[in-house]
This record gives structure tokens, sequence and C-alpha cells, in this order.
């Protein structure tokens, strides 16, 4: 079984900075591509940025120059440097991992972590 735990998110002013943190864990053969999700309140969860496994990156343009994904392929985590955050950020924000096991490969997703960001 394979589990993706989130943490880092929290209510932030304007201009302020976050970063989210993704550890995958269980029965890992390897993981593939990662990203992170954001949905906000009536609106359709979108890609915000994935990182290969060759550490490429491809990013939303609403957060192109603003934010950055990072892998540590040590400690099966991903992360989400969120810099000068907008309201317009605010949304519930969900890890994603292509997960190999001996047996499969799939998309496992965390549980999402509320990103709130005040004007």
């Amino acid at each position: 079984q394979v589990q993706l735990v989130e943490s880092g998110g929290g209510l932030v002013q304007a201009g302020g900075s976050l970063r989210l943190s993704c550890a995958v864990s269980g029965s890992i053969f390897s993981i593939n591509h990662m990203g992170w999700y954001r949905q906000a309140p009536g609106k359709q969860r979108e890609l915000v940025a994935v990182i290969t496994s060759g550490g490429s990156t491809n990013y939303v343009d609403s957060v192109k120059g603003r934010f950055t994904i990072s892998r540590d392929n040590a400690k099966n985590t991903v992360y989400l440097q969120m810099n000068s955050l907008k309201p317009e950020d605010t949304a519930v924000y969900y890890c994603n991992a292509r997960v190999a096991t001996l047996i499969s490969e799939h998309d496992y997703w965390g549980q999402g972590t509320q990103v709130t960001v005040s004007s």
C-alpha cells in the first residue's frame, strides 16, 4: 500500500511564502512523475506543477516565476515552494505521484492541504 502525506499549508498574507511537502511511503519500487494540483471553491482541480523522475519541470502559466517544484528522491518527497502568493492562489493543494510497486503502477493522491492567501 502507498500513502502520500502532505504538510505545510496554512494562512499567509499576499506577497508571502509557503512551502508544501509531500512524503510518499509504502511498498514503492519506483516513483515516476510527481506533481501538485489545486482546487479552489467552485472550480475544477487544476495541475499546478509537475516534475519527472529526471527532474524536468512544468508549471501552469499563472504560477510561473513564483512557484518552484522540486523532489528529493532519497526521501521520496516532493516540495512546492510558493513565493509572492496572491489571493487567487487560495485553494486546497493536492500532491500526486505515479508510483510503481512490484505488481502495478498507479497514480496516488494525498489528502490535501489548505492554502489561504489573504489580501
